[in-house]
């Protein structure tokens, strides 16, 4: 009997690994889901709420520095009204989420929590939307951008809070400089694709926003709040 207890330690140990890369899977997926609202975010924000990004702080801070040299005082206000918003989404999603710890599970409760945090602001995205008319006034718009970015900001401290380098939904260029770098070394594909489908999803996520702010613009904040809903419920259950 003694000599099966180490098999049946490194069977417990194997299953352990496996429940563990399962959920790491999930957490994947689950950022590859946000990562499409992200694109979404950016796109309805640029065509439909004043030329401006919700999470892609560096292309405002870019339009930014435009709008100095141009003398652009609306791109101004819109590129800059972003990033102050942005930012205050990151302070108040960081101080929910906390940062990083050795004993964390693949998904902190925490991280749900910003999600949910990030969801409220969303619903009020949407209820500003709906009850503004298509023609809405430029300071509207630039509320609902301010909305869309700080909604963002929560994220990206949630998705921080797994303290995984490199791992984000909302700032990728890092990412794409990765996986570009992991090509040229010959990195094998099962280390590139992760990366792979977070940069997809965020493109895709962007043309679907595109063509829905576009010709079906009513329905915009249904592609920032189904995902999410989404990430939630399923992340719930992770996190139990």
């Amino acid at each position: 009997m003694l000599r099966t207890l180490p098999n049946v330690v490194r069977f417990r140990v194997a299953a352990g690994k496996g429940d563990r890369n399962l959920l790491l899977r999930r957490r994947h997926a689950l950022v590859v889901v946000l990562t499409f609202l992200t694109g979404s975010a950016d796109a309805v924000g640029f065509l439909a709420l004043g030329g401006a990004f919700s999470s892609v702080m560096t292309g405002n801070m870019v339009l930014l520095g435009l709008s100095a040299g141009s003398g652009h005082a609306e791109l101004a206000v819109t590129s800059g009204c972003a990033i102050v918003s942005f930012i205050a989404g990151v302070l108040a999603g960081a101080r929910l989420v906390g940062s990083a710890q050795p004993e964390d599970p693949v998904w902190p409760r925490q991280v749900t929590r910003a999600l949910v945090l990030e969801l409220l602001v969303f619903l009020v995205f949407l209820v500003v939307w709906e009850v503004s008319p298509p023609s809405r006034p430029a300071h509207v718009g630039l509320g609902l951008l301010m909305l869309s970015a700080a909604a963002l900001g929560v994220q990206s401290s949630a998705i921080q809070r797994f303290g995984v380098p490199g791992l984000s939904s909302t700032y990728l260029t890092g990412t794409l400089t990765s996986l570009i770098a992991g090509v040229a070394a010959r990195s094998p594909w099962r280390d590139l694709r992760p990366k792979a489908h977070v940069l997809m999803a965020l493109m895709s996520g962007a043309g679907v926003g595109a063509l829905t702010a576009i010709h079906l613009p009513a329905w915009s904040p249904v592609l920032l709040l189904v995902p999410l809903v989404l990430v939630i419920s399923v992340s719930a259950r992770m996190a139990e």
